[in-house]
């Protein structure tokens, strides 16, 4: 596996990711923001921020499945949310879960999220980048 995930001791242990995720491989692999559309293009989970999550992530499974890639596969996760506030964070946890769940991967992968004041089309709320990394 080219993706290693990692608990420093140095450095606070949370339980939605690990701090540190080592890659060795020859292929990396950069997926555009994933929002929560359907393949016609369709927002999912209006209003409902962990929908939209689920969602999300789903749809970077689909695309990284697209190239022999899978969700163990991924290095780094950046997650964009309009207005995060510490409800909506609980609401990607939830969201991110039922993922990974449907999956039946576990998503521990380092992760940064950002609250932005909007997203690129009315109704999207959630927005997710990442990047993989395969040998």
């Amino acid at each position: 596996m080219p993706v290693k995930l990692v608990h420093p001791e140095n450095v606070n242990r949370v339980e939605v990711h690990h701090q540190v995720a080592v890659a060795q491989g020859s292929r990396i692999i950069h997926l555009a923001g994933q929002v929560s559309w359907d393949t016609e293009g369709n927002l999912v989970g209006h209003d409902d921020v962990a929908a939209q999550a689920e969602k999300c992530f789903l749809n970077v499974a689909a695309a990284l499945d697209a190239v022999d890639a899978t969700m163990a596969d991924l290095a780094k996760v950046t997650v964009y949310v309009v207005d995060l506030d510490e409800q909506k964070a609980g609401q990607i946890v939830e969201g991110r879960d039922r993922a990974a769940a449907a999956l039946g991967v576990e998503l521990q992968q380092p992760s940064t999220w950002i609250g932005v004041t909007a997203l690129a089309a009315p109704g999207y709320l959630v927005e997710i980048d990442a990047v993989a990394v395969l040998p």
